[in-house]
C-alpha cells in the first residue's frame, strides 16, 4: 500500500528523494552495559502506513527502562531486534504526516511515549502513531517538555487509575525527587491528599518546594517507624522498600509499585492489596496533562542535560539511583543545529 503524504511545503519528489536518509542515533547491537550504547549513522525512518507521523526529535528523556532493555533485564516483557534504538520519551516537530492523520500538521511541536515494540527516541528522527502524541506544553521548551511523558504518566496511572487516589488520603510516595516520584508528590497535592515522601535530606527542600506535606530522610530514619496510616504507597524501588511498605499501609489500602509485581500474600495478611503499574502511549493522557503543566500546577525538574552523543553517560548517571528528576539528552540545539 502506498501511502499518501500530506502536503509538507515542497515538493516530495525530485531534490526531496535524493536529499539524504540518513540521521545520527545510539544504538545498540547487543544487550549489555552503558558501553554498548553507540552514537552512529542509521537509515532515517519512513512514514509507512495510514496515522503515522514523522518527527523530529529535539530532545529524549531517559529512564531506568531505557536502562533495563539495554541490559537485557527485560526481554520477555520487551524484546527488541537489534539494531535497536531506546528511548521512550521525546519532545518534536511534526516534519511528516501520513494518510489519515487529522490532528497534527507539519510544523506543530508535540511530545509522546512513542510504540514501545519499535525504534526509540534516541536518534534525529521518530515516526510515531498519531494517538501516541499531544501537543507539547506551550509553557516547556523541548528539553523540558521531554521529560514529562513516561514519568508522568506513570504517576498518572498509579495514583489515579489503580490506587483511586481521593481527596484527604495520605499517600506515602518513595524517591519523591524521582522521576515519577516528583511528578506524583505534585499530583498527589493537587487532588488534595496528604503528601508523605522519602528523599535523602539534601532533595527535602526540593520536595517540600514540589507540595510534600512531610519528609521522610531514608538515610537517617526508617519510614516505617515514621509513617501511619497510610491510604497509598507508591513504590518505585521494589526489594526491601517495597516488602517494609506493607507495614505502614492502614487496612483496605493499596501498595502501587512501577518495578515490581507485589506479593499477593503479603497484601492478604495486612488486609491490604497490591498492583504494578507500568505506562504505555496515550496521546489523550499526554494532551491532559500539558493543561494542568501549561495552568502552571505541574512541572517537571531537570537534573542534568547532555548532548545525545553522550548517551552512556547519561545512563550511567541514570543507573546510579542518587539523580533526582530527569535526565534529557538534547538532539536538536536552539538555533536548530544538531
Amino acid at each position: 500500500m502506498t501511502t499518501t503524504l500530506r502536503a509538507t511545503g515542497r515538493h516530495m519528489g525530485g531534490s526531496a528523494q535524493n536529499k539524504s536518509q540518513i540521521m545520527k542515533a545510539i544504538r545498540i547491537h547487543t544487550y549489555g552495559g552503558p558501553e554498548v550504547l553507540k552514537y552512529e549513522d542509521a537509515s532515517r525512518p519512513q512514514v509507512s502506513a495510514a496515522g503515522e507521523v514523522l518527527i523530529r526529535v529535539h530532545a529524549a528523556g531517559v529512564n531506568p527502562v531505557d536502562c533495563a532493555i539495554r541490559a537485557g533485564l527485560v526481554q520477555e516483557i520487551f524484546p527488541v531486534s537489534f539494531p535497536w534504538i531506546p528511548g521512550w520519551d521525546l519532545s518534536g516537530v511534526v516534519e511528516e504526516v501520513g494518510a489519515d492523520v487529522t490532528k497534527f500538521n507539519k510544523g506543530d511541536e508535540v511530545f509522546a511515549i512513542p510504540d514501545t515494540t519499535r525504534n526509540g527516541a534516541y536518534a534525529e528522527y521518530i515516526v510515531a502513531r498519531e494517538s501516541d502524541l499531544a501537543l507539547k506544553p506551550k509553557s516547556l521548551h523541548h528539553i523540558r517538555a521531554a521529560a514529562v511523558p513516561v514519568a508522568a504518566i506513570t504517576a498518572w496511572n498509579a495514583l489515579f487509575d489503580t490506587a483511586q487516589l481521593q481527596p484527604g488520603q495520605r499517600v506515602l510516595i518513595h524517591g519523591g525527587a524521582g522521576g515519577v516520584g516528583h511528578f506524583a508528590v505534585q499530583l498527589a497535592k493537587r487532588k488534595g491528599a496528604h503528601v508523605i515522601a522519602t528523599a535523602s535530606a539534601k532533595n527535602h527542600e526540593l520536595v517540600y518546594e514540589l507540595g510534600a506535606d512531610e519528609m521522610i530522610d531514608y538515610q537517617a530514619q526508617k519510614f516505617e517507624d515514621v509513617a501511619r496510616k497510610i491510604d497509598i504507597v507508591l513504590d518505585p524501588i521494589g526489594g526491601d522498600t517495597q516488602e517494609r511498605s506493607w507495614k505502614v499501609l492502614k487496612k483496605g489500602g493499596i501498595l502501587v509499585s512501577i518495578v515490581q509485581p507485589p506479593s499477593e500474600e503479603e497484601a492478604r495478611s495486612v488486609g491490604a492489596r497490591g498492583a504494578m503499574v507500568q505506562s504505555r502511549p496515550d496521546g489523550s493522557k499526554l494532551a491532559e496533562i500539558a493543561k494542568i503543566i501549561d495552568s502552571g500546577q505541574l512541572a517537571p525538574v531537570i537534573n542534568r542535560i547532555l548532548p545525545l552523543s553522550e548517551a552512556r553517560r547519561a545512563q550511567e548517571l541514570s543507573e546510579s539511583g542518587h539523580a533526582h528528576g530527569k535526565i534529557v539528552l538534547r538532539v536538536v540545539n536552539h538555533n536548530g543545529g544538531k
